[in-house]
Formats: structure tokens, sequence, C-alpha cells
């Protein structure tokens, strides 16, 4: 008998931001941990064929699959809360659904028929739901429609998830909505009306919401509440679940637990399987608020006024916090503003220093200067893709004495390009999807600290980048202290370096935030939390108790 998975559809209303993507990984969680096989997929309605172009203060973070896919944030969620790796087919587009059925009506697969939204470009997207699960036998699918009911761009994938559901049958396919019981502190209640609205906005459009998931403040949804949304909406009063904020999303699952969403899903899709076991989380979670230290480390960057493009590094030190029994307050610092005159007044503080990845030159030469605070002030220092790129930068100019150091990125005509365009890269001419992108295979060098965090020779991490070291500047490096701790050996490009007379400061031209995950925080940031926390017992005589 052919195995039979079932479908879960996640959409939003009201306002956008409410949180569909945790929504969504939260249920996965939840789901998994009952013993199912589940994946979680995205539909973005921008015509965009991924974010990979886009500027990070317009989509925040592009996150980087496996197999090298760039995809939307929330990808980086459903990863962390799954434990699983995501592909290119979790994360469609518009752009993506209409280039294929112009090349399909470009090549003749129509037969001369006129080409329309239905059904062409309603066939198309519930081609990409069903050809998820073709050879992974998964028992639930979950779908979260990017955008909010009512927006123009998002009908068409409603629609199609509204035909999808019909062909499917009611027992194979339902509806969660997720939207927003505001708090008025004026009237001193919360109000109904935002939800009743977009309920029916969902209703004319077809589609009949099975649950509901009210995102409130931290104000309970009474009984009567409840009863009341449960009236005007037409769905059963126990399909009405509270959402409430919570000071992290690592809780949002055991919120939904306690309202009992996993159960009232596997019986609306009649699924058999045993029940939660979240011992692991509820570890990690009572973990967060019992930290037995508090250490401050910056993030020097030039995306920094809006955090989600720093998403998974947060996230990762979220993870590596715990692990560490450390709470880690990140301090977001625009590189812009960083010079040479005045590095130690927004550096001083903190007990471990960050610079991520980022791509032309703006705010370059305050990152350069933050590394060479970190280096000379035994400060712990991770640097992460142009992170790496600037130390090397750094190291170059100020111990190696090659005062014009740079990279190809910046000055391509200089002869003193430490960093440079890699081989592979020098005839591309577009730039979507055209990077190093995805996982490949990085050798360690035994006795270097990336060896001891990793404790194995090899490892697989996942790249996002166009420039590289310039091998012909190692043997100055290594004469004057630096480590190549990791290197891709099938074109001997480097991976890690770090120094070996500082207490720990290592950069990798790879992302290794997105391979952290909650129950198995990622090596080199769990290192890097520990160093800090050293820095600053060090510092301040002894622990720093939060």
């Amino acid at each position: 008998m052919k195995h039979k998975t079932k479908y879960i559809f996640v959409t939003g209303g009201v306002i956008s931001a409410l949180g569909k993507g945790i929504v969504s990984a939260s249920l996965g969680m939840l789901l998994k941990s009952r013993g199912l096989k589940v994946t979680i997929q995205k539909f973005d309605p921008y015509i965009n064929l991924d974010p990979g172009t886009m500027s990070p203060y317009q989509h925040g973070e592009v996150y980087v699959t496996e197999d090298g896919a760039e995809t939307d944030l929330d990808l980086g969620h459903y990863e962390r809360f799954l434990g699983v790796n995501m592909t290119r087919k979790n994360n469609i587009t518009t752009g993506q659904i209409y280039n294929n059925v112009i090349q399909k009506e470009r090549n003749g697969d129509y037969h001369g028929v006129t080409v329309q939204v239905i059904p062409h470009i309603t066939d198309e997207i519930k081609s990409f739901i069903t050809d998820l699960p073709q050879n992974e036998n998964f028992d639930v699918v979950i779908t979260e429609i990017g955008g909010t009911v009512g927006d123009i761009e998002s009908l068409p994938f409603l629609e199609a998830i509204r035909q999808f559901a019909l062909e499917q049958g009611k027992d194979n396919t339902m509806f969660i909505h997720l939207t927003l019981v505001p708090w008025i502190s004026a009237a001193s209640e919360l109000k109904t009306k935002p939800t009743q609205h977009s309920v029916q906005k969902l209703r004319e459009i077809g589609i009949i919401p099975d649950v509901l998931i009210c995102r409130t403040p931290k104000k309970s949804l009474t009984k009567t509440i409840k009863s009341k949304i449960a009236l005007f909406c037409n769905v059963d009063k126990d399909n009405v679940i509270e959402c409430y904020d919570t000071d992290s999303i690592y809780k949002v699952p055991l919120i939904l637990r306690g309202e009992k969403l996993d159960k009232t899903v596997t019986e609306r899709l009649k699924i058999k399987c045993h029940e939660a076991i979240l011992d692991e989380w509820n570890t990690f979670v009572d973990k967060i608020s019992t930290p037995n230290f508090h250490v401050k480390i910056g993030v020097v960057g030039k995306y920094v006024k809006l955090p989600d493009a720093y998403k998974s590094i947060l996230e990762a030190f979220f993870h590596a916090g715990v692990e560490n029994s450390a709470k880690v307050e990140v301090k977001l610092i625009d590189s812009e503003k960083i010079t040479s005159e005045n590095a130690k007044s927004y550096l001083l503080n903190l007990d471990g220093i960050l610079v991520p990845g980022g791509f032309d030159i703006r705010g370059v030469e305050g990152k350069i200067e933050t590394i060479r605070f970190a280096r000379e002030n035994k400060v712990p220092f991770f640097g992460i893709c142009l992170g790496l790129q600037c130390a090397s930068i750094e190291f170059a100019r100020n111990v190696c004495n090659i005062k014009n150091a740079t990279s190809g990125e910046f000055q391509p005509k200089s002869r003193s390009k430490v960093i440079d365009l890699m081989e592979e890269q020098k005839s591309v001419k577009k730039l979507g999807g055209t990077m190093r992108l995805g996982s490949y295979l990085c050798t360690l060098t035994e006795g270097t600290k990336t060896y001891k965090s990793y404790g194995k020779d090899i490892v697989t991490e996942r790249h996002r980048h166009r420039y590289e070291f310039s091998n012909q500047f190692r043997e100055i490096f290594e004469a004057n202290g630096m480590v190549f701790s990791g290197i891709w050996e099938e074109q001997n490009l480097v991976e890690i370096i770090e120094l070996k007379n500082h207490p720990w400061f290592v950069a990798t031209q790879f992302h290794p935030e997105l391979k952290s995950r909650v129950i198995n925080c990622h090596p080199l940031f769990r290192d890097f939390v520990k160093a800090a926390v050293v820095f600053s017992q060090s510092k301040n005589g002894n622990p720093e108790k939060d």
C-alpha cells in the first residue's frame, strides 16, 4: 500500500510578522517528537527567484541549505526546531513558479492552450507540494504560506491549497490560521474583531480553517473569548488555541503543547502515533532560565539596524549560551562607526567579539580595526566569511607588514590582494545563485583549537561567498604565527584560520551558524562562548553571575 502523506497548511492574518514560521516549526517539532517523519515547506509570494540578491534590510538573512539553495530565514527555524536538514524544495517563490510555467510554455508543453493563473500556475504550485514527499515517505508535510490573507500576491497560493485540499480529501489535509487578538489598553480588553475579519477574508477565498491560533500578549484568552471567536469564525471552541507572547521562541512548542495542538492535529488527520517525548526540549528550556554566567559579545557588522540580518548567529549564541550555562548578551555594533581612534570606546567592555559575513567595502575598515583590537587585547574573537577575510587583511597589514593588503572585492587591481576572487568565479556574470554555495568538506589540522572543538578530522560546513584567501600569502602568514587549521583539500582552499598565541582567535570562510541546533549547538560557537566566559572571569576576578 502506498504511503499516505498528510498535509497541513499554515496561513496568517491581520498583520505580518505574527510568527507563522515559529508556529510551523513548533508544530513540526511536536509531531516529530511523536515519532512522525515531518518536513516543512515555505511558499514566498515575491517574484524574485530566491532572496540571494536581496538586501538584508529587505529580507533579513539569506539561509543557505546543505544543497546550496539560498532561502528564506524561516528555513533556519525549521532546521533548528526539527533538527533535520531542509533542501531547495522546501522554499518556493512566486518567481520560481512563474519561471517554470514560462519555460514549459516556451517548450510547447501546454500544446498551444492559453496559459493562465488557473489552472497552470495553481497546478505548478500543487506539483511543488506533492513533489516534496515523493521519495522521502514523510508522514506530515507542513506548508507555510508567506504573506497575509488579503494580499494580492498570495492569492494564487491560497487558491492552489484550496484546490489541493479538495483533491486530497478532508482526512488528509487541514488548515491552521494564525491571527491576532490584540490587547487595547484604552479599553483594557482583548479584541476579537481582527480575527473575525481575517477568518472572513479566508472563507471568501474558499478556505475554512480547522484550527485558529490566536497570538495574544500575556493576557490569557478566557473561555468566554474563545467561545466568541469559535462562534463567529465557525471553528470548534476546542480548536481556538492561544499562543501568548513569551521571552523565548523555544518556549512556543510547550505553549502549543499545553493547548493540545499536536493532539488536535493527529486526531483531525487520523494519525496513529505515540505521545510527544519532550525530555530534551524541556531540559533545554529549563536551562534558559537558570544561567550561571553572563557574558557580553559584540557582533560588529553593517546590517545591525535589522537584527534578522544575523538571525542564525543570534540563535547560535542562544544555543551555545545554554550549553555553557551562560546568558549571552549580544550587542550589535555598526562597523561603519568604528575607527582606530574610537575602537576602544566601542569594544572595551566586551567579553567576546564576532565579525560576521557581508558584501562590498562599506564598513570594512571598521571591521578591520575591530579585529586588530581583539587580537592585540587578547579578546576572544570569531570571524565568519567576510570576518575571516577582514582578519586576514588585518594580520597582513599589522603583523606581516604588507601595508596595502586588501581584497580583490574592494581593489581588483591591487598587487596585495590577500583575498581574491575564486578561480571559477572569474567568468561569472549573473549574481543570483552563482556563488560557492552549500556544503563542502573541510579537513582539520590535529592539535588546533578547531580540531579540539569538532573532535574529528573532517567536517562539512555551508558556504556563501565568491572570494577566498590567496594561497600565495600562506607562507608569510605561517611564518608570523597564523595557523591554517581547516582546508578544503580538493582545491586546496583555506577554510579556517586561528592564532597560536591568543586565547581564542578563530575565523571561518564558511557559516557555522547555519548548522547550530537547539539540542546540538555548533561546537565552534560553544567553545567561543566558553572562551568568553573564561575571559569574563579573568577580567572580573570571578564569574559574573546572572
